[in-house]
Parts: structure tokens; C-alpha cells; sequence
């Protein structure tokens, strides 16, 4: 009997875990071979999270004008899709496929003219399944940004030629798929405003497309000289009241017929700066803060957003639900506003997708939340942003919207330290928190107060002349408190 009941338990654990794995939603990162040469190639295959996706889109090839594609740097693909240790043979023994992604916003130029030339198209989509086969990938993205703009030699023709395009790349890797036995995906990016869906044919495109990858960002930058953010998930009190998430997405299933199922939405991994600026939705300068930000013209990725968090003032837009920074009065950030995503803000977009039952997500890209335990130290400390969007979208976890928090969070980095650890606070709400450190033993060695402001506050502390041993962070606020463990290993 006893193993009767045994038998019927595991076959009930086994039922629940294909459950859960059969709920998870698509998340896709976008892997750019660039970023491979940032942080002393600190973005190898090695050491990608492959757990954290179900796709990864390498990106970019170019299209040449001719319709052929070629490669933007040929050696780093040589590292980064050949060989046992590739991302294509890593994300395979992860089970997670891995696409050509081809375009981009710097190399869409030739699009149009190649879409409109059926040499041109034969050329391109043969070329597809050259890559197919060559680095045994999974399928093909066309990143066209966008069909009849004007900036990169778009027309009105692109409206049915993009149509065209796509279903001979349809065609061609359908083809190769029967004759090799599989069966490849085929995905195309699409801008997020009203004005560029009305350049699609959208009741074609649904059936020629595996999925339609929304870009819900860039709404608002320092293109526009006013204080808003990147990627609001709902509108904010001001500003174009259709640049957020919610209305793209709202604006392609309603208007225009496309099934949820097919969406995934845009999650970026980044922000974008602003100097000159004195509050949210007032006037700016215009320009980039190429000073705090160098190395990311302006848009930093969040581990530099991290980096960078000392000197800012952290908020909270209760209405777009996304958070922001102000630089800090007389600091060398004064002036400066940050519009970026953190874990909060991800997770609400990810229990957004799970609601509307949209296919999943994209993440602009995968090596912007790669953490180092140490700057410069090639020692990833982990993904903060991928692991919350992996949490809410492949289990019954969910973030709730309108509830009030009940909890602080808090998170920790690098861990393990050696001479510095900085400890992220997300507070419940503003006021006087209580910072302490203990021991292994439980003896207490520090304790301070903070007042900490709605939003992430970074507290760094020194540990280079404490012994390496396990130790212990509490955040107290009235009755509400968190605590969590920290490794010192000089």
C-alpha cells in the first residue's frame, strides 16, 4: 500500500510539472554578437542564463542591396555560433532555439528596394536557408525597421511588398524544413505606433508569421526634450497618450485583428537619459548624458544603471507603473533624468502579458542585466531582470498591480563581495529604514538609518577589512522588515 501511494504521488508530481512547464509564455532575448567585445567578453556563450529563454534572436546580419546577407563580424560569429561551446550548441542542450535575426535600426535601408525585386527577394530568402543550415539555427526574424518610413527608404509600395517578402521567406523555409525534417519559425519586429501597423497587411501577415514581435519602446527619449519614459506600460499623465504598452497592444488586437496568441511584447533591458531636466514631463536639453553614460550613447543598460544609482534620487510613476531617476542636487548627475525598468516594473509587464494572453515577451537584449559580483571582476553574479520575467511568465508567480506593497525588496550585489557590497532597497513606502549588518553568530556590527524615497535606493557599504565569511543584511520599517545572506571573499 505504501508503495501504491508512493507510485500515485510521484504520478501527481509528475503531472504538476508538466503543467508548469507547459505554461510557460515565450520569452525571446535578443543577443546582439557586438556585446560580446564589452566588459572583457564578459557576454559569451558560457556564461548566458539559456534557463531564462525559450528563444535567443542572434542578431545582426546584414542585408545586402542585392538581397544577399552577409555578416557584420564574421570572426566574433566564428566564436560565438561555431563549435560545442556555441550559443547555438549550448542553447540546444538547454532545449532553447536559437534564430538569425537580420536588420536592424542601422542596416534597414535596403529593405524596401529588396522587397520590391524579385531577384532580390530570391536572393534573400535562399540566403535564409544558407543560415539555417550553416549555424543550425531555428529561424529567421526580419528586423525591418519599418516599412514605409521615409528616414530609411521607405515607401508606400513597402505595404504590400512587405507582404510579398515575407511569404517567399515563408516558402523558402518551409521548403528546406520538409526536406530536412524540421520545421522553422519565422518572426518579424514591428514598430509600436499606430502610424507604422497601418503599413502592414495585417490580415496576411498573421498567417505567414509565427510570431509578431512588438517593439513597446522608445516611446519618449531625448529626441523629444521633455522628461518621459522609455517604455511606459500604461499611458502617463502626459505625453502621447498611445506610447505605451497596454495601447500597442490594445491597438493590434482590436484594430487590427491580430490574435493575442501571436504577440510578444517588447521588455527592454536599457533606459534613456536626459540632461537639463528639472521634473517628469517638464522640458529638457535635448541631449544625452554622454558623461554618466559613455560607453551607451546615453542609454544605458541596467547593470550601468546600477553602477550608477548612488548618485540619483529614485521615483516611482504610479500611473505608466515604470520607475525613474533624478540626478542629485549638486552632484555631477544634477539634472539628469534616467527612464529605465527594474525588477518591479518587468514583473508587472510580465504578469501584464500573462493577463491578455499574449504570447510572451522580447528583451532588448540579454547582456544589459548581466551582473558582475565586482566591476571589471568577468565573475557573473547573475540576471535579476530575465530571472523575474522567467519567474512570472513560466509559473503561477504574478505581480500584483493596485495592490500596496507589503514587503520590502531587497537585493544584493556583488555577492560574494570583497570590497564593496551595494544593497538595493525597494522600500513599501518613504520614510526612516533601519540598515543592519550581523554575522554568521548573529552578532550585530553596523546599523544605520536611511530616509529612503519611493523607488530603488542603493546603499554601498565597505567590507574590505571585515574576515570572508557568510553575513547577514536586515531591512527594518516599522513592523515590515527583509533579510538576506552575503558572502565577504577577499
Amino acid at each position: 500500500m505504501k508503495q501504491t501511494r508512493l507510485l500515485i504521488l510521484f504520478s501527481c508530481f509528475l503531472l504538476l510539472s508538466t503543467d508548469i512547464v507547459a505554461q510557460c509564455k515565450e520569452i525571446i532575448g535578443y543577443c546582439p554578437n557586438w556585446q560580446y567585445h564589452a566588459r572583457n567578453n564578459l557576454f559569451k556563450p558560457t556564461n548566458i542564463k539559456y534557463s531564462n529563454y525559450t528563444i535567443l534572436n542572434y542578431c545582426f546580419f546584414n542585408p545586402e542591396a542585392n538581397g544577399k546577407i552577409s555578416s557584420t563580424d564574421a570572426p566574433t560569429d566564428k566564436i560565438l555560433l561555431e563549435g560545442n561551446s556555441s550559443v547555438v550548441a549550448l542553447a540546444h542542450k538547454a532545449n532553447v532555439k536559437v534564430m538569425a535575426s537580420i536588420g536592424g535600426w542601422t542596416l534597414s535601408d535596403n529593405f524596401p528596394s529588396i522587397a520590391a525585386n524579385a531577384t532580390s527577394r530570391a536572393n534573400f530568402a535562399g540566403d535564409c536557408n544558407k543560415l539555417l543550415k550553416q549555424y543550425d539555427f531555428d529561424g529567421i526574424d526580419v528586423d525591418w525597421e519599418y516599412p514605409g518610413y521615409d528616414e530609411h527608404m521607405g515607401t508606400a509600395a513597402d505595404k504590400k511588398n512587405f507582404t510579398i517578402f515575407m511569404k517567399q521567406i515563408r516558402d523558402s523555409i518551409t521548403a528546406l524544413g520538409l526536406r530536412l525534417g524540421k520545421q522553422y519559425k519565422l518572426s518579424a519586429c514591428f514598430g509600436a505606433s499606430s502610424e507604422r501597423a497601418s503599413y502592414i497587411e495585417w490580415s496576411s501577415i498573421v498567417s505567414i508569421l509565427d510570431m509578431i514581435n512588438v517593439m513597446s519602446y522608445d516611446f519618449f527619449g531625448e529626441w523629444d526634450a521633455v522628461a518621459n519614459h522609455n517604455s511606459p506600460l500604461y499611458a502617463p499623465a502626459e505625453g502621447e497618450a498611445s506610447f505605451n504598452m497596454n495601447s500597442a497592444f490594445l491597438m493590434l488586437t482590436q484594430q487590427h485583428s491580430v490574435p493575442a496568441s501571436k504577440i510578444n511584447l517588447g521588455v527592454p533591458f536599457y533606459g534613456r537619459s536626459q540632461k537639463g531636466g528639472t521634473a517628469l514631463f517638464k522640458p529638457t536639453s535635448g541631449q544625452a548624458d554622454l558623461t554618466t553614460f559613455p560607453d551607451e550613447e546615453g542609454a544605458p543598460a541596467y547593470y550601468t544603471v546600477m553602477a550608477q544609482l548612488s548618485k540619483f534620487n529614485s521615483y516611482w510613476d504610479n500611473t505608466a507603473k515604470v520607475p525613474y531617476l533624478f540626478g542629485k542636487s549638486g552632484g555631477t548627475t544634477a539634472g539628469t533624468f534616467v527612464s529605465y525598468d527594474d525588477k518591479k516594473s518587468i514583473g508587472l509587464k510580465a504578469s501584464y502579458v500573462n493577463s491578455k494572453g499574449a504570447r510572451g515577451v522580447i528583451v532588448w537584449d540579454i547582456s544589459h542585466d548581466l551582473m558582475e559580483t565586482d566591476p571589471g571582476s568577468g565573475v557573473v553574479a547573475g540576471n535579476p531582470l530575465a530571472d523575474t520575467l522567467h519567474q512570472v511568465l513560466c509559473g503561477p508567480v504574478s505581480v500584483e498591480e493596485e495592490k500596496p506593497a507589503t514587503a520590502i525588496d531587497m537585493a544584493i550585489f556583488p555577492n560574494p563581495a570583497s570590497d564593496h557590497v551595494s544593497i538595493l532597497v525597494t522600500p513599501i513606502e518613504e520614510g526612516m529604514y533601519t540598515l543592519t549588518l550581523y554575522d554568521i553568530l548573529g552578532q550585530e556590527f553596523l546599523s544605520k538609518s536611511y530616509d529612503f524615497n519611493k523607488g530603488t535606493n542603493q546603499v554601498t557599504l565597505p567590507v574590505n577589512t571585515i574576515r570572508n565569511g557568510y553575513y547577514f543584511v536586515k531591512v527594518q520599517h516599522q513592523h515590515h522588515s527583509v533579510s538576506k545572506k552575503f558572502i565577504v571573499n577577499h
